[in-house]
């Protein structure tokens, strides 16, 4: 044990600690003020055509409440299609009975999938195809929208003239598992994405986007092949967002928080399988790159703790040493609280954030074994292992 202390205190980790840890609060003060709020944008003379997309699939407890928000919408031209996909569930008929009661809802039965394509991907090119909007608004089944949703989004999309528009919903957590483990995907789409970069440079791998809500101009989402061109991508929204950034077409994000929320789980289960499906996945199966960046996280957030913890059972710790690594705790505080605030999830959770990082390993790692060993599972569908990169 004192040798791997005396590492530490001669490696200059703890330094490296400071430093990354600066660049990343560097990352998210610039984000807070380049992400704009949806809606600051005055609205257009002509709101367009807009067609809002849903694929449900075994949504029984969430598509009522999503789309009665989303027809409830105070908008002067749009459509609302859903497409129940083969649920296995009460989907359908509480489909049928909203439909009842407002009839101008669409609504397509999906059809059976076929090979070589992600259930997902599939639902969402059936949409496109019954879509008759120049504004393409698809949205999760488990979301829910504010009255003013469309009108506000539909004028970011023409004040800043993107053919893509995404962002974070605030994210509605339940359980203790739901708590533990949610924030990781909203908490590193803000922290690892320098918009300011990504937004001035044409580098696909610098941008992203949340499958909760990804508006797109129809020419644009024609230009890049649609969901018919990323069809066997289990993160379907990061692929769509580089294929619009490839294409030399404008990508923006922005702050939907106040008007868009979504509660993705319900219980430990769900939680696991969703976040497994998407974790590996969302480093494009690279091992190398995949083990690097976890491995890198938990050093980076949680030695700090560890050495402050044995200082204080009486390890013989240097006062520098101590004083560099309660640096590193007090800038790993900001930056979780500071994200946690701004995507308006639970701030006090933010000072447990070692805790998180703990619950974000073991799923990390649990999403690669369950990944390459073809156990992955998603609303009733097997999904098959994929080819490996280094």
């Amino acid at each position: 044990m004192n040798e791997i202390i005396a590492h530490y205190l001669t490696s200059g980790a703890l330094e490296g600690f400071i430093v990354f840890e600066s660049i990343l609060i560097l990352v998210v003060l610039t984000n807070w003020l380049v992400l704009r709020r949806a809606g600051r944008h005055p609205e257009p003379e002509i709101f367009p055509q807009v067609s809002v997309l849903i694929p449900a699939r075994n949504e029984e407890g969430n598509i009522h409440t999503c789309l009665l928000s989303l027809l409830s919408q105070d908008y002067p031209d749009f459509e609302v299609i859903v497409l129940d996909d083969q649920s296995e569930d009460g989907t359908l008929g509480e489909i049928n009975r909203l439909k009842e009661e407002c009839p101008e809802l669409k609504m397509i039965a999906g059809e059976l999938l076929p090979d070589g394509w992600l259930g997902k991907n599939w639902a969402c090119h059936q949409l496109f195809e019954s879509a008759r909007g120049e504004i393409l608004f698809f949205t999760d089944a488990d979301t829910v929208h504010a009255p003013d949703t469309l009108k506000k989004v539909i004028s970011s999309v023409q004040g800043e003239q993107a053919d893509l528009i995404t962002g974070v919903p605030r994210q509605i957590l339940g359980s203790w598992s739901e708590k533990l483990l949610v924030p990781l995907f909203p908490w590193a789409f803000y922290t690892f994405n320098p918009l300011l970069l990504a937004y001035a440079i044409r580098f696909p791998e610098l941008s992203a986007a949340v499958g909760q809500l990804m508006v797109f101009r129809r020419e644009a989402y024609q230009k890049i092949g649609g969901h018919a061109g990323v069809r066997t991508s289990m993160v379907e929204d990061l692929e769509l967002a580089r294929r619009i950034k490839a294409n030399g077409l404008r990508w923006r994000v922005m702050d939907i928080t106040r008007m868009i929320s979504c509660r993705m789980y319900r219980n430990s289960g769900e939680v696991f399988q969703g976040l497994a499906k998407n974790l590996f996945p969302a480093f494009e199966h690279r091992v190398l790159v995949f083990l690097f960046v976890w491995f890198w996280l938990a050093f980076l957030f949680l030695e700090p703790v560890i050495l402050i913890l044995l200082g204080l059972i009486g390890a013989a710790i240097p006062p520098e040493a101590i004083s560099r690594a309660l640096i590193c705790v007090v800038l790993a505080w900001f930056i979780w609280v500071f994200v946690f605030s701004r995507l308006r999830l639970p701030v006090w959770l933010g000072f447990f954030y070692p805790i998180l990082i703990g619950g974000f390993e073991s799923m990390a790692f649990s999403s690669f074994w369950m990944t390459v060993s073809g156990r992955t599972t998603w609303k009733g569908r097997t999904i098959q292992p994929p080819r490996l990169r280094l």
